[in-house]
């Protein structure tokens, strides 16, 4: 058989130099970059003939629409090998980590979402233009198979793998409801299927698409479904439906819209949706173990928790037996990922070193009683290091500031590590003699200088003040 390097010197004229093989999480596709001076390329090795067929017509087609896809430069005579354009090593799902982690997403993370959603809808339109459907694979369309399969999917390879207990009969009657609603809204799209944030890449700021090979004719609800209620996400809804908006305007430059009735409609494909990827999950995770997917089943629990929620009695036996599983033992003690909360306090030594409340022992504690005390003065007695008479003698005396800066080297470490393991909380005390100058000053200092840094929740607690004021999490530029 041809081999990739032999497809590589045939397209460029020279031997590859190196020959990488790249992560796949789920595909049983092969991904490997090969370079050589002035060259590099992503060469593809499939396992199903059929599969490769549908992405190589995909690909051209794509192409000649000038959509944003890799361009296919060589291919082998039997089609299971190919050559495409390197798009780099960026994907989406990377781009935008720091936002999935705390759920604050940046304004550059949210600049490239907006973009992506309308080349999403840009793309659904275009792409079906004298587009052959005949192509797809394994199915030509978003039909009754297709959604029968996807909720057996769910059903046999995630819900009876969990132990619970339901009656199949009575679960089938509202699958068949929810294929009836979801086959309501047949158009003339091309509907990506898989379209989520791991299969997007950012080249010269623009997203590209890439494995699209499972696309068919299909509703344009799906997509929207899949992307922004992907499982590790962690979009809010505030941002989804931002997301939604401007997804929409797009859309309507090619098509009228009710936008009432695609809230409506998203609604069920939302839910059906949710199913198919627990499926996947299950499958990849409890059957062939892979650890992402493994991972990924808590994200989707805590998405459906949030979707049951709002469900309606469309399908009330369904809908029981959802609750009654996202309420299961084994689902109820995996917490997803949330962001980090720093509680800082002032406190005074007299009365002891705050305790932690979150049970994991607490943090940094800063001895401020080094630094020039102005509560020795009569004139700062009954005042605190809020205020301003206090903040001057602090300041103008000078020796705050060394003592805080080295304070901050150290606590900003931490709050970084922090956030990239995904730690929820993080405790910084500092103490004084009687908690009402020094360490009220040091406390509002350090309080915002984490949130105005890394947009963190910080809740700042003055004990001996009796103050308690909480900084939300916001947007930041740099975390």
């Amino acid at each position: 058989m041809q081999s990739l390097s032999q497809l590589f010197f045939q397209y460029t004229g020279v031997q590859p130099a190196q020959v990488e093989q790249l992560s796949a999480s789920g595909s049983n596709r092969r991904y490997f970059r090969l370079t050589a001076e002035g060259h590099s390329l992503i060469g593809v090795q499939g396992t199903s003939a059929e599969e490769n067929a549908a992405f190589l017509y995909m690909a051209d087609h794509f192409h000649k629409k000038s959509l944003n896809v890799p361009k296919v430069v060589a291919r082998s005579e039997d089609g299971m090998l190919y050559l495409q354009e390197d798009l780099g090593n960026t994907l989406l799902f990377d781009f935008i980590a720091e936002g999935r982690k705390t759920g604050v997403f940046c304004e550059p993370e949210k600049e490239m979402l907006r973009k992506t959603m309308r080349a999403l809808a840009r793309f659904q339109v275009v792409a079906a233009e004298d587009f052959n459907y005949n192509h797809c694979y394994p199915q030509p369309e978003f039909n009754l198979r297709s959604i029968s399969w996807d909720l057996n999917y769910f059903k046999y390879c995630f819900l009876k793998a969990t132990g619970l207990d339901f009656q199949e009969d009575r679960l089938e009657t509202d699958f068949e409801r929810l294929a009836f609603i979801l086959l309501k809204h047949r158009m003339n799209a091309f509907m990506y299927r898989d379209f989520q944030s791991r299969n997007v890449m950012i080249k010269d700021g623009e997203p590209y698409f890439i494995d699209f090979q499972g696309g068919r004719r299909g509703p344009i609800y799906y997509d929207v479904a899949s992307f922004l209620w992907q499982a590790k996400a962690n979009f809010h809804q505030d941002l989804r439906n931002e997301l939604i908006e401007i997804y929409l305007d797009e859309l309507q430059k090619y098509m009228q819209i009710d936008r009432e009735e695609f809230y409506e409609t998203l609604r069920h494909f939302v839910l059906f949706r949710t199913l198919q990827v627990l499926g996947a999950y299950g499958f990849r995770g409890y059957f062939e173990k892979k650890p992402h997917f493994l991972q990924s089943i808590p994200f989707a629990i805590e998405n459906l928790r949030q979707l049951l929620k709002s469900c309606s009695d469309d399908y009330p036996y369904l809908i029981e037996v959802l609750h009654n599983m996202t309420e299961m033992k084994q689902f109820k003690e995996i917490s997803v990922r949330k962001p980090l909360v720093v509680r800082v306090y002032s406190f005074s030594y007299k009365k002891g070193i705050p305790a932690d409340e979150s049970g994991n022992g607490g943090g940094f504690v800063f001895d401020c009683r080094a630094v020039n005390n102005p509560g020795k003065y009569e004139r700062y007695k009954y005042i605190t290091g809020l205020e301003e008479p206090v903040i001057k003698f602090l300041e103008n005396d000078g020796e705050i500031f060394p003592f805080l800066d080295a304070a901050y080297s150290l606590v900003d470490a931490s709050v970084k590590r922090y956030i990239d393991r995904g730690f929820r909380n993080l405790m910084v005390s500092f103490g004084c003699t009687g908690g009402q100058h020094r360490s009220v000053y040091s406390a509002e200092k350090m309080a915002h200088h984490i949130n105005d840094k890394y947009g963190v929740e910080v809740q700042l607690i003055h004990r001996e003040q009796n103050i308690e004021t909480t900084l939300p999490a916001k947007e930041v530029e740099n975390k």
